[in-house]
């Protein structure tokens, strides 16, 4: 999936192009309303990848206010911006949220990288990336509900000199080409007796023993350049290790990787909320008998954009008190977008049930953000665990007897 799409780029190769606050979210919008909204329908119909528009992202600092050192974008001590990353996804997701996916997964990435604390995926290599220059992805979907107890590793790395040697296959990754590149987990084959343990890395699409193989079609997000991606034998090293051992990294950057995520929902439930004020002159008249109206649904998603934007000035927070709230308002994001959605249909009615309708689009789009990792599913099971009160340490005998 995923054709290639010629666009007009605009890359600046300069501080100079690189915004921040509300002028970076205005620039998103317009490259969202103009070149992307001209490509939508033949994203989700024709699964066409609009990598041009990736780049013109990233030219105008979408892909980078969200790191600590952003001397990349022209901008040296300004803090790391989770708040104004997600509202720049947020303006994408708006207007197609496979696009809104596709940046999330470079600015995942991204962190990454950065957290790594390895020069070789830092320096010049993330000043790139952060500038949209190259693109990368997130493998870790697999890896997150293996952490849950939802599934196996899929990912097997074999300890080989000072590196391993990975086999497997993962069944999609998105945002992906031939230059391209992505995060990913293996589980490290142990000795009897060993505890677990696993090894987290880049995995470069052009490197060997990288396979890309086409997967089945999906109801939505066709544009997403998703693959299977086989490796066989894949060499990882000192060049390309993200964390070893992993669970301490993950860990420590699974609340940022939550929280960029929900500018996927917050845009596509704008996106919906405007779709039903577009129909409210001609409709209004009988859609005032509906629920879940557009002012109705605009409150709803100040209030929980409120609360996203508070949780993001600390997203390596790490307390159980932060991560809940980090994933409750992940699955209220799934919940609004997936409310709005509906609404939006309903509001236009059989206009909105052709294939060719942002609304029927839509729909679509906000099941995919209600089931992409963490599902819905995966992020009740996660506040359920750890809203379990900790039990207490039995006190020693002695001290007990004391």
């Amino acid at each position: 999936m995923g054709a290639p799409m010629d666009l007009p780029v605009s890359l600046t190769g300069t501080a100079s192009g690189f915004l921040d606050g509300d002028a970076l979210v205005q620039a998103v919008r317009d490259i969202a309303q103009g070149p992307l909204a001209a490509v939508a329908q033949e994203c989700d119909r024709q699964g066409v990848y609009p990598e041009s528009v990736l780049r013109q992202l990233g030219a105008v600092g979408a892909m980078g206010v969200h790191h600590s050192n952003r001397a990349a974008l022209g901008q040296a001590g300004l803090p790391a911006d989770f708040g104004l990353a997600i509202r720049a996804a947020a303006e994408v997701s708006r207007v197609c949220g496979a696009t809104g996916f596709m940046v999330w997964c470079h600015q995942v990435c991204g962190v990454y990288m950065e957290q790594s604390g390895n020069p070789n995926l830092g320096g010049e290599a993330l000043a790139r990336h952060m500038q949209g220059l190259t693109l990368g992805a997130t493998g870790m979907s697999n890896p997150m509900k293996t952490f849950a107890g939802i599934e196996q590793f899929l990912l097997r790395a074999k300890p080989d000199g000072d590196g391993f040697v990975v086999n497997g296959t993962l069944p999609w990754v998105s945002n992906l080409g031939p230059d391209h590149y992505f995060g990913a987990v293996a589980s490290v084959e142990v000795n009897d007796g060993e505890a677990p343990r696993e090894v987290m890395f880049i995995v470069r699409c052009d490197a060997a023993g990288v396979e890309l193989r086409n997967c089945p079609s999906f109801s939505a997000m066709e544009g997403t350049n998703t693959w299977a991606v086989r490796l066989s034998d894949y060499r990882v090293d000192a060049g390309n290790l993200i964390a070893h051992p992993v669970r301490p990294f993950i860990g420590r950057i699974r609340g940022a990787f939550v929280l960029l995520q929900t500018a996927m929902g917050l845009g596509v439930a704008q996106g919906a909320i405007d779709s039903i004020w577009k129909v409210e002159q001609p409709l209004g008249h009988v859609n005032q008998f509906l629920e879940d109206r557009p002012d109705e649904l605009q409150a709803e998603l100040d209030g929980l954009t409120a609360r996203i934007m508070r949780l993001a000035q600390t997203p390596y927070e790490s307390s159980n008190e932060h991560l809940i709230e980090v994933l409750d308002v992940r699955a209220h994001a799934s919940e609004l977008a997936l409310r709005a959605a509906q609404s939006a249909l309903l509001h236009a009615g059989a206009r909105g049930y052709l294939m060719s309708s942002d609304v029927q689009r839509r729909v679509r789009e906000s099941h995919f953000v209600a089931i992409v990792t963490p599902a819905l599913k995966h992020l009740r099971k996660e506040i359920a665990r750890l809203s379990q009160p900790v039990m207490p340490t039995p006190a020693p005998a002695q001290a007990v007897a004391a």
